[in-house]
């Protein structure tokens, strides 16, 4: 020992290294206060501290080890402190409602800063029963058929014929249980019959997917009373009751707790409790044709006819459309798309409380609750479907659209500037059904995250806007001539409707995924709230040094991985997804930390500095979202071919990550340290990024394998609906790419010929050069019907549509 005492004495600089070091391995593994309290004591006693120093750590490090001395001497202290000073947000009843509902899922493992990746590569992957797939192949792809978008948007109706033929197949009903004639489908096959729908109508998939939905059979499912059950879900699941849900308000969007639709509890002449009710709705899907509105309202007893008091809360209702004083049947126009998106209002409406309220007399005042917790099914199932199904077939189309289309005699997809939003596209396309399958895992489970399925709205929605975007740049002029041959036009215009509906993109983005994500995402801010509001020192003792450790922890870990750039982290499953795995690893811990420090100097403030919270659920997203990506890569088998997508995905992720990284750290807030923030860690951070994005060469070679005719390309696009007759122009555009594509050695030759000299360059005729190549025998017959059957579906596929002033009159917009 004396020699280490030596050590101590001749080389303290070796030492505090030393020291420094040990506490920061230490801090890296999480270990608990007890070791740290023994490791303090032995750097003294190695440094030769005096005795009455180390007396003093050890009486200090007893308050701290023993929970009834550090609650009462540091626990309470801090606690009143936190409440006198507002560190602590104040959370609203409808807040607080809306963060108890639901569960978290592997959003927590995210935010911890330590995710367990082999535990979430185990998560269970959503698959379809046999009875699904054959709803799939069968009545599913049977709508399709029936569904011409062009014929819907010029007579701005869904044809009688397929709408009965959705009633009578129980398209109305996938997720009503079968005791009560439904068809009970997983999520997994909702969001699957959804997404095929909106590969083909925008107006179809939203008729399908409201009833499936937030509504009235979604909240009788989890909530009504068994009468309830039996007198409504039979009806819905044929279609004999066309349901809607009245939410929205002129005053009450996004914030849907400021609704102003109110009942009041009276007793009617028979003496049955009942309510009057007065309401002015808008932005309802299928209101105008719905036999049955389900309601949110604010209920009133001033009577106190229930004894619960005068304000009962938000309560939901079933209210049939013929009730006296129920007004439907006005549209609002979303767009053009023709889907019923209407205003309705209620004056002096009757309901029964029992027969009405969904839960009887149990479901008083408990309407917000039932809302919060059913939200996971649009947000997590309908529009990540529907995103995904455009981007399916916005990929499908322009890949198909790059070979056909030619400009200076080659196809427009071999040019780099097409290559480029040409990769974006394909890219989006893997990544958001990543982002879908894996949403879905959960939900089939039975387990409704609200902050994951928050994320797959928000980012499935933008994305698809943003590769919409994209091919519509690609078809140019095509893709603005509204008719029959357009294929992307109707999505194109659809697209903003995701947007706004299931909570506002920008509010979900700002409030939901980090507002709510950091309190219930987070291992202790929760609990800590809670704590402090309800004076609970034992609770508050218990999550507040938790997450002190947690801090600790984690600070440790952002240091050590980012210098290290992250390969001390685990490694997950391995293989090639290994360096994704530990680069996620870094993003968790910086993440954790950097959250950590927002809310400790923001405090309550961080709720309305939304610029920082949106660039914090970017991170908490693409985190996601990153995961999602390697999950998918594992399911599928670890393809070789699929490498491309895989490293694709991966690296817009890490860039996303990264850009916001570097957003929060220019604009930290944080007193006194700002210029620690904005200067040295920005650029710590510049210098040593998760990564840059998707290098050209990447692009390319992804791009390339989409633009190849093989089994590859078919199953990036599964779940995309393929009409067969010739007549309509996406089964005429597959045709055109086969040809085209199967065509391309026969051309690669003509076009040698052609340099060669030995044929003569015919400029804009590729079928004349072809002739001359089979008269010189480059070619032969056989291989000039190729080029001529090309030829010929090519210069079809490129035509526009176009109408005479009549014709053009009549075509609304």
């Amino acid at each position: 020992m004396e020699q280490l005492y030596g050590i101590a004495e001749y080389y303290p600089e070796a030492t505090c290294v030393g020291v420094a070091l040990g506490v920061l391995f230490l801090a890296y593994l999480g270990v608990p206060f007890l070791v740290w309290a023994i490791g303090i004591q032995v750097a003294l006693w190695i440094m030769g501290a005096p005795y009455s120093v180390m007396a003093g750590v050890a009486i200090v490090s007893l308050i701290g080890v023993v929970p009834p001395i550090r609650q009462w001497v540091l626990s309470k202290p801090i606690m009143n402190t936190m409440k006198a000073l507002k560190v602590i947000p104040v959370i609203s009843e409808t807040e607080r409602t809306a963060l108890e509902a639901g569960v978290v899922w592997v959003e927590k493992d995210l935010f911890s800063g330590k995710p367990n990746f082999k535990h979430m590569m185990q998560e269970p992957y959503p698959e379809l029963t046999d009875e699904e797939k054959a709803f799939i192949e069968g009545p599913c792809q049977e709508l399709c058929g029936m569904l011409d978008d062009w014929k819907i948007h010029k007579n701005r109706d869904l044809s009688k014929e397929s709408f009965e033929f959705m009633k009578k197949n129980k398209f109305f009903g996938l997720i009503i249980p079968k005791e009560y004639g439904g068809l009970e489908f997983s999520a997994a096959a909702n969001s699957e019959v959804v997404q095929m729908i909106a590969t083909r109508s925008t107006t179809g998939a939203i008729t399908v997917m409201v009833p499936n939905s937030l509504g009235p059979a979604e909240l009788l499912t989890h909530y009504g009373t068994e009468a309830q059950k039996k007198r409504y879900l039979p009806r819905l699941a044929v279609g004999d009751e066309v349901p809607c849900f009245a939410l929205t308000e002129p005053q009450a969007g996004s914030d849907a707790g400021s609704i102003t639709s109110s009942g009041v509890v009276f007793k009617n002449d028979a003496g049955e409790l009942c309510v009057r009710l007065n309401w002015n709705k808008r932005w309802i899907t299928l209101a105008a044709i719905s036999t049955l509105l389900g309601m949110a309202f604010k209920l009133r007893d001033p009577e106190n006819l229930l004894g619960q008091g005068e304000d009962l809360g938000i309560t939901c209702a079933l209210v049939p459309s013929h009730y006296e004083g129920v007004v439907i049947g006005r549209r609002h126009d979303p767009l053009g798309v023709p889907f019923y998106n209407c205003p309705t209002q209620g004056r002096d409406v009757v309901i029964k409380i029992e027969d009405d309220v969904i839960g009887g007399m149990g479901g008083v005042g408990k309407g917000w609750g039932m809302l919060m917790e059913s939200l996971g099914a649009g947000r997590g199932i309908s529009l990540p479907a529907s995103a995904a199904g455009g981007l399916k077939l916005t990929s499908r189309i322009v890949t198909n659209h790059a070979m056909i289309r030619k400009q200076f005699g080659l196809p427009i997809g071999k040019f780099e500037g097409v290559e480029e939003p040409l990769a974006r596209i394909v890219g989006s396309n893997y990544y958001v059904e990543a982002l879908r399958k894996f949403t879905l895992s959960p939900l089939n489970q039975g387990i409704k995250p609200p902050i994951v399925t928050a994320m797959a709205k928000y980012n499935a929605t933008e994305i698809g806007r943003h590769g919409v975007n994209d091919g519509m740049d690609i078809l140019g002029g095509s893709g603005i001539s509204l008719g029959p041959k357009n294929l992307l036009g109707q999505v194109y215009m659809g697209i903003p409707i995701g947007i706004t509906v299931e909570g506002a993109n920008i509010l979900t983005r700002t409030l939901m995924v980090f507002g709510q994500g950091a309190l219930r995402a987070h291992p202790f801010a929760f609990d800590e709230v809670n704590a402090v509001e309800r004076g609970d020192l034992s609770k508050f003792d218990k999550a507040f040094w938790g997450h002190i450790g947690h801090v600790v922890r984690n600070t440790a870990r952002s240091i050590v991985l980012s210098l290290t750039r992250g390969h001390l982290a685990s490694r997950g499953l391995g293989g090639p997804s290994a360096r994704y795995f530990q680069k996620l690893s870094w993003a968790s811990a910086s993440f954790a930390i950097m959250a950590d420090l927002a809310m400790g100097f923001l405090g309550g403030k961080l709720k309305v500095k939304e610029k920082l919270t949106g660039r914090f659920a970017d991170i908490f997203s693409y985190l996601y979202i990153g995961a999602a990506v390697l999950r998918r890569f594992e399911a599928d088998g670890r393809r070789k071919e699929d490498l491309p997508y895989l490293h694709y995905s991966m690296a817009v992720v890490l860039q996303k990550i990264q850009e916001s990284f570097e957003g929060l750290f220019a604009n930290f807030e944080a007193p006194l340290l700002n210029w620690f923030f904005r200067g040295p860690l920005y650029c710590w951070a510049r210098l040593n990024g998760l990564g840059k994005g998707p290098s050209d060469a990447l692009a390319h070679e992804m791009v390339k394998l989409a633009l190849t005719d093989s089994e590859q390309r078919d199953r990036m696009h599964v779940g995309l609906y393929y009409p067969k007759d010739m007549s309509e122009s996406l089964a005429h555009q597959e045709a055109t790419f086969k040809a085209v594509t199967g065509a391309e050695d026969v051309v690669r030759k003509v076009k040698k010929a052609v340099k060669a000299k030995v044929v003569p360059r015919i400029k804009g005729n590729m079928k004349a050069m072809a002739e001359k190549a089979m008269e010189a025998g480059v070619i032969t017959q056989a291989e000039l019907d190729l080029i001529e059957e090309s030829e010929k579906l090519r210069w079809e596929s490129i035509q526009v549509d176009d109408f005479d002033n009549k014709e053009f009159s009549v075509i609304p917009y």
